[in-house]
């Protein structure tokens, strides 16, 4: 179990009873990113194909409690995802891609380039699929230990 102490109470949150008192964290705690609608260029279509408008990501990432149950309001004591979205955008708009496969490929290997992130859950799916509806995606699921291994392969 891992504890932190409270030095400043969130507002309406009573502080705990005594200095020693620690505050019990969850054993899970993600960083959700849902529908982001990202600028890439995926597959070859013909003239009769539904050319998708819109290619969706979510991503969930596993990270450690005590980056987002934190003491003190202050960013160097919490994952910082902008970077990690920043990268996403530059992967999806460096070129072009023939699959989801490989621009999911790209995104999860840049998340094992961040040392914060255990696991992750990726999705990215396009729209519309068929007479203007649906969504049709891919979805990979990185445990610790494949995180792990990723990360030892490509280092």
């Amino acid at each position: 179990m891992i504890s932190v102490r409270v030095t400043r109470p969130c507002p309406a949150v009573p502080a705990p009873r005594t200095e020693n008192e620690g505050l019990a964290l969850p054993s899970q705690s993600y960083v959700e990113l849902k529908d982001l609608q990202i600028a890439v260029r995926i597959g070859t279509y013909g003239p009769d194909d539904v050319v998708p408008d819109a290619h969706l990501l979510d991503l969930t990432l596993t990270i450690a409690p005590h980056l987002v149950m934190v003491p003190r309001d202050e960013m160097a004591l919490v994952f910082d995802y902008d970077p990690l979205i920043r990268h996403i955008d530059t992967l999806a708009r460096a070129h072009h891609y023939e699959t989801q496969e490989r621009l999911v490929t790209c995104i999860v290997e840049a998340c094992a380039g961040y040392p914060l992130i255990e696991a992750l859950d990726i999705c990215l799916r396009k729209r519309p699929v068929l007479s203007g509806t649906g969504t049709l995606g891919v979805r990979l699921i990185v445990d610790g230990e494949a995180m792990a291994a990723l990360r030892n392969a490509i280092a």
